[in-house]
Parts: C-alpha cells; structure tokens; sequence
C-alpha cells in the first residue's frame, strides 16, 4: 500500500433530457490551440503565482454551492460536497479529461459519482467547468420538478453525468462496466502508431458504498481483469446516516482490495492536502494493470463548527444559524450561490481546452480512417449506435418442419449471429455459459491478457454482472452487451435492471430456466412471480418467445431498442417449432397466430406465452375438432402490444368476445387485463415442486386437458 505525504494543513500551503448520440467527429471551436489539450494531457498544469489562494476559493466555492442549493432547496446531503470539495476540484481543474460543450465526446474521461446522494459536488463541478446543463438557475433549482439537478444524479437528466447512481454501490460497479469497455475497445482499435481509445474511469464511492455486496462483486472482477484505467477515490469520512461507521464497519478497506488485486494509495489528509491528492492521481495514472483505490480521508461536512463529522451534515440542510456560522470559519463572506470572479477565470479554460482535446482526436481519427478503414467503420458504428446494413438479416428463421428445440438453444444461434453482424456485441453469464448456452463460439474470453475477446465470464455474481451491464452500454450507443442467468436469480439483480430501466440503457437481459419446466431443481430454482415483477417494472420490455422464430424476434426488438433493456425469459425444455409465429409479431407484442373463425367472432380466444403456447395451441385444435371457433394468441411482449393502436389491439382481442383463457407457468396477478371478468387464468399462484417437468405440469394443472375443460366451462 502506499501512502500519500502528509500535507501541511494550512490552506495557502496546500439540455436537457434524453442521450444526443455523438458523432465520431465532434465540432470543437475553430479557436482552439492543440498544444494546450496535449500538455494537459501529459503533464499537470503548472500553478501560476497566487495559485493556492484561488484553489482555495475555488474549493470553497464548490462547498457554498452545495451549502446554498441544499439550503433553498430545504432537502439534500451538504456533508460529502463540503468534505470531497477538495478532491473534486484538483480531479475536475487538473487531470479530467472532457469537452464541456460537447459531453458526448468519445474519448473523454468518465466520472462517475457513485455516492450519489453527494450531487451536488458533481453539479458544482459541472457549473464551473462551463457546461451548458447546470446553469446558476439549475443549481437554484435543486431537487425541484423539471430541474436538470434532481436529488440524485441522474444519466437522463444532465448531460454530463454519465449514468444514473443512487442506490449505493451501483455506480461503483457501473464505473468497472465503463472501464471494461475502455480496455475492451483499446485493445480492438488502437494501433501502434495510432492510440484513438485512451481514457480514464474515475469513480467516487463512500462508506456506503463500501459495505453493499455489488461493489466487493465489481472490485473483485475489476482486479480480476487488470483494469489499470479505473481509478476509484473512496470517501473516508467514517459517518453513515446511524452515525460513525464505527458500528457496522470496522475492516480494512485497503486490505481486502490489495487482495482483490488493486493498488492502493491512502491520502491521510483530504480537507487540505491538495499536493497529496495531486501525487495520489498521478501514481494511479502511472499504474497500467491495476486498478488504483485511494483512500481519502475527509471530514464529512468540513467547515461547519458544530455539525462537521456528525451524521446531521450528512442528509440534512445545515440551518440558517449553522450556515452563517460556516461562512465564518471559512472566511466566506459572500451572498447565497455567489462564484467570485477569480474563480470564474480560473475554471473558464475548460471550454478552449476541452475543444482542443477532442480537435485533436478529431484530426486522429482522420489519419486513422486512411490507415485503417475496415477498423474505423467497425469503431464508427460503436461511437455512434448505427447498426450495421442488412444485420436483422442474420438472425435465424424457422419452419415447422424444424425439430423441436429449447428456446435457450435458439438464443444461442442468435446471439452468435449478432456477434458475426453487430461490432459492439459482447456479453456474458454468472457461471452458467454452458447452460443458459451464451458462449460465442467465434470469439475467446474477455481476459486481463486478452481484452480484445468478447465472451465475458462474471462468475457468480449476477449484481455485479447487471450492474456492470449497465456501464458497459452506457459508454457508447454501439456497445449492445448481454447478461445471462437463470431467470429466478432476477432477484439477487434487481437493482442493476431497475437502474437499467431507469438508464435508459440498451441491456439484454438473457434468463433461461423460466419456469416451472425446469423441473427436479425444485421450486427454490422455479420463478413464478418474476414474470409479472419486471412486467410491474417501467420502461422494461419483459418477453418470453414460444419458439424459434419469437426467439429471433425478441433479440431483433431487444437490439433495436436503444433506450431501454430487454429481458428474454427462455426454456429449458425442449419446444416445438409452430405455425403461424413470426419475428414479425413479436414486434406488436402480442398478435393471432391461429384462429378458425373466418373473420367473424370466435367461440374464444387462448392466450399464451412462451412454452404455453405450445399447450394452448394443442388444445385449440382438439376444441375446433368439436366445431367450436377459436383464436390462439400469443402475448409474448405486454409492452410491446399496450403500445400499439387501439385499433389494433380491438382486432386481437375483440371486446365483444368475452370467452378468453391465458396459459402461463406463473403467477396469474394481472392478467385480468386481458382476460376480463368472464375470463379465466391458469397460472401458477403457488411456488413450484422438485419433480420432471412433465409431472410438475400435470399436477399444477397446464395441462391441454385442463384448458379444454376451462374453455368448455366457459
């Protein structure tokens, strides 16, 4: 472990919503010298006369900021902005590499605030390097509805804030995801003579964030894999919201990650110890096979006389009393959200050298077109999201005639031909490659030695994995990564797919086992009420393909859906190919694949999803052999089908056919929706049983028997 110097304590000694896709030439101010972003870029500024005094008006700057929003505001965290203040302004003013006018630059630096309840550092931050998202009046408007500065960082919000972080210990394990896709692009694209993926993750977490298990899952991969550009600044103020860590939180944190296989550097002093932390960013940088943790200790609330270091600073307003008695200590003797000129001329470099930087990888990417044109098409559709021409083409179809087939080995000849026609396809599962049948045969594993491979082993970790998903999606539009494991083990991630949801990110949730037909692992292994959560779950689309052709369907609405993930919920056991599927369908969500009414009102309509479909099927043609007319429909997508037209919707479930039975190996909470009060549902209200599947099946009544006798009893 190493530690920084002890620093003297004497200060003086010391748009809005939605993604904009970059474009892989940015449009970088014609002002701009290129000098300046690669001296930046190799070397630390050099501090000019009088340059102490401005960091420490510039730092208490960012304090006050933080102090006066979550004072107008009545509601916020002032603790960690007034501790990280220091750290914050030596990482955004002199190593962070990023264009504040374009903060979709390719290969700008990430941060990632994983302590999010602290937003208001990031905000401040953001204010003074000059991007156009947080505005003084933004950050008057702190926690208020419509704001570009709510509560918590939010992806969707602020341009500038690379993902959503809230819920402790996601962003950490996002920031490992975004530098995984860092080394994993370098190592595709750069060339000796041409180095066009060259960033770093820098990553805050605090105590918090220490003790969730997702973040020990994403340390534990990160040195795994030798992510030397991820460089993680732990918080170390030693108070929670109960009160000091002293209770629940006594190990040593430098410890457990030097075993994890991390560097670590420990900056004692990090109210004031400007050149220590400076040192500190400097000997992480210089690390290239590991990932670097510093260790900064701050006192949380810094500068307030009587509530510094006490868990009150941390998720409450300071008072009017305490705030006034804060701008004493400090010498801050200035009106609410007031940025003094010195301060102002000290940060406004970053617009001109922002440019500079991103004009100078512009006129890289020039050269490296004429060199390399195979590989900066391939890196052209990464940065910018567009698909490749004729790439659906490459997902498999099927006839009847096709053998019967698991729908979790029909995902596998999809998401191996996605591999072959989409560059940023990659993806992998929590141990279980071999039996969710995720592993692309083409390509090796995703290795420290070897990242370049595409096939991504995250052990057994599925937190880890969804969460790390999601940092891998959200470093570039190209990048369509994938996630597998049973479908029941939703629940050990549930965190990273709602924050996936909420991220807007392009996440394949690939969940084989899905249901009861799994059979003699028992109900502890059988999901029966993760259908319907995630259906409870916005912006999430939840399908369960019947066959082959649904299959292939599903993965094409998963790729082309770019601002929300997908989750795929697959058999184990064996399917018969049907007639009357399409990919086609699937895309309305939920479409007739039989009906022998001859366009005039069936008798009844059947429901059903993935391997029910099959039953349903069955049954309605012993039903049509007894004269009666009926519409089998397959709902394979809720979401998809409750986007259509109402029109639509009318033709596949008329309101005047009230005779209506779904089939599902689950819960039957909500399918009321379509079934109506005359209706039937044949689900799954109980936890399943450790038998064959076909036993399981009888027993819980999806029987083509039982569905004949409900449908009769209609």
């Amino acid at each position: 472990m190493a530690t920084a110097t002890q620093a003297p304590t004497s200060p003086a000694a010391a748009s809005g919503r939605g993604s904009v896709l970059p474009l892989l030439r940015g449009r970088p101010s014609t002002r701009v010298r290129l000098a300046v972003g690669r001296r930046r870029q190799t070397a630390l500024r050099a501090q000019p006369p009088g340059a102490a005094e401005v960091v420490e008006q510039s730092v208490n700057t960012i304090r006050f900021l933080a102090v006066d929003s979550v004072e107008k505001a009545k509601s916020g965290h002032p603790g960690l902005p007034m501790g990280c203040a220091p750290l914050g302004h030596v990482l955004f003013d002199e190593f962070l590499r990023f264009n504040p006018k374009n903060p979709y630059w390719f290969d700008r630096d990430r941060f990632i605030l994983s302590a999010g309840h602290g937003c208001m550092l990031q905000y401040a931050l953001l204010h003074l390097a000059g991007y156009d998202s947080v505005t003084m009046d933004d950050l008057k408007a702190f926690r208020q509805w419509g704001s570009r500065t709510p509560g918590h960082p939010e992806n969707f919000e602020t341009p500038g804030v690379e993902v959503t972080t809230g819920p402790l210990g996601q962003g950490f394990a996002n920031a490992v995801g975004l530098a995984l896709a860092e080394k994993h692009l370098a190592a595709r694209f750069n060339k000796p003579d041409l180095k066009i993926v060259d960033h770093h993750t820098y990553v805050i977490l605090g105590d918090g964030c220490q003790m969730e298990g997702v973040s020990n899952e994403a340390s534990s991969l990160a040195g795994h894999w030798g992510l030397g550009k991820l460089i993680a600044f732990y918080d170390d103020n030693h108070i929670s919201i109960d009160g000091s860590t002293g209770i629940a939180f006594t190990e040593d944190a430098l410890a457990r990650y030097e075993a994890l296989g991390w560097h670590t550097i420990w900056v004692k002093n990090g109210n004031t110890g400007y050149d220590d932390i400076r040192a500190a960013i400097k000997e992480a940088k210089a690390v290239k096979d590991k990932p670097t943790l510093i260790k900064v200790t701050t006192t949380i609330g810094y500068g307030s006389p009587n509530k510094a270091n006490t868990y009150s600073v941390h998720g409450s307003a300071l008072g009017t009393k305490e705030v006034e008695a804060t701008k004493n200590n400090l010498s801050w003797h200035h009106e609410p959200f007031h940025v003094p000129d010195e301060v102002k001329r000290h940060w406004s470099h970053h617009i001109d050298e922002g440019a500079s930087l991103e004009a100078e990888w512009n006129k890289k990417i020039v050269e490296y077109e004429k060199k390399y044109r195979q590989e900066a098409a391939e890196l052209k559709s990464i940065i910018s999201g567009e698909l490749p021409s004729g790439w659906d083409n490459s997902l498999p179809k099927y006839t009847p005639e096709n053998p019967a087939d698991a729908t979790r080995n029909l995902s596998q000849q999809c998401l191996n031909a996605l591999a072959k026609a989409i560059p940023g396809f990659l993806g992998g599962s929590a141990d279980l490659a071999t039996s969710n049948m995720t592993l692309l045969k083409m390509f090796g594993d995703f290795q420290k030695d070897t990242p370049e491979e595409r096939n991504i082993r995250f052990g057994v970790r599925e937190h880890a994995m969804g969460a790390i998903s999601n940092g891998i999606a959200l470093h570039s539009p190209g990048l369509i990564p994938y996630c597998a494991t049973f479908f029941v083990f939703t629940d050990y991630m549930r965190a990273a797919i709602r924050l996936s949801a909420l991220c807007g990110s392009r996440v394949i949730f690939v969940m084989t086992h899905d249901s009861i037909g799994l059979g003699e692992d028992g109900p502890t292994h059988q999901p029966v009420e993760q259908l319907f959560s995630l259906r409870a779950m916005p912006n999430i689309l939840m399908l369960r393909p019947a066959d082959g052709n649904e299959t292939s369907g599903a993965y094409k609405i998963a790729v082309l859906n770019r601002q929300r993930p997908s989750v795929l919920a697959l058999s184990r056991q064996k399917l018969q190919q049907l007639k009357g599927t399409s990919a086609e369908g699937v895309a309305k969500g939920g479409y007739i694949i039989s009906d022998n009414s001859s366009g005039n009102k069936p008798d009844i309509i059947l429901i059903g999803t993935g391997s029910e479909l099959e039953i349903v099927e069955k049954a309605a043609d012993e039903l049509r052999k007894d004269g009666k007319t009926v519409r089998v429909v397959s709902l394979v997508c809720w979401e998809l089908f409750e986007e259509q037209s109402e029109k639509y919707k009318e033709s596949v479930f008329p309101s005047e056919v009230t005779s209506r039975i779904s089939v599902e190996a689950g819960v039957t909470f909500g399918w009321e929706k379509y079934i109506g009060e005359k209706g039937k549902a044949i689900g799954v209200d109980r936890f399943g049983s450790s038998a064959p599947a076909g036993k399981i099946y009888k027993e819980l009544g999806l029987t083509v028997e039982n569905v004949i006798a409900t449908a009769k009893s209609l």
